[in-house]
């Protein structure tokens, strides 16, 4: 009547479902924070006329990891998204090129040595 391959099986489910669970509140921070991105995104692009590179390469990886999220939620991936997983790199840019600013040169460093 008990099978015992039936037991780890169905721990083996609830584990993934609290996972899941945990994953769905996940979404929801980072869905949250994507949003967010975007505004700040476009109000950098209507200042400086161009997107900013580090937030285009952030909210790359984000919606990568979203992506993560939804496969292994939708049961097409074993593969727990980050942090079980490395965090997703971004992608090269296929849009407009980024505004770029150049560093500012330090004062500390730049002046001749005081003696």
């Amino acid at each position: 009547m008990n099978d015992p391959k039936a037991a780890p099986k169905y721990e083996s489910i609830l584990l993934r479902v609290l996972w899941m669970l945990v994953f769905v509140l996940v979404w929801q921070v980072a869905q949250f924070m994507l949003g967010a991105l975007v505004v700040v995104q476009l109000i950098y692009r209507l200042i400086y006329a161009a997107p900013n590179l580090g937030l285009m390469n952030f909210g790359d990886s984000l919606s990568q990891f979203l992506a993560q999220i939804g496969r292994f939620g939708s049961f097409h991936s074993e593969q727990k998204p980050w942090p079980f997983a490395d965090w997703p790199t971004p992608r090269a840019p296929e849009g407009e090129a980024a505004h770029s600013v150049p560093a500012a040169p330090h004062p500390a460093r730049d002046e001749e040595p005081k003696l």
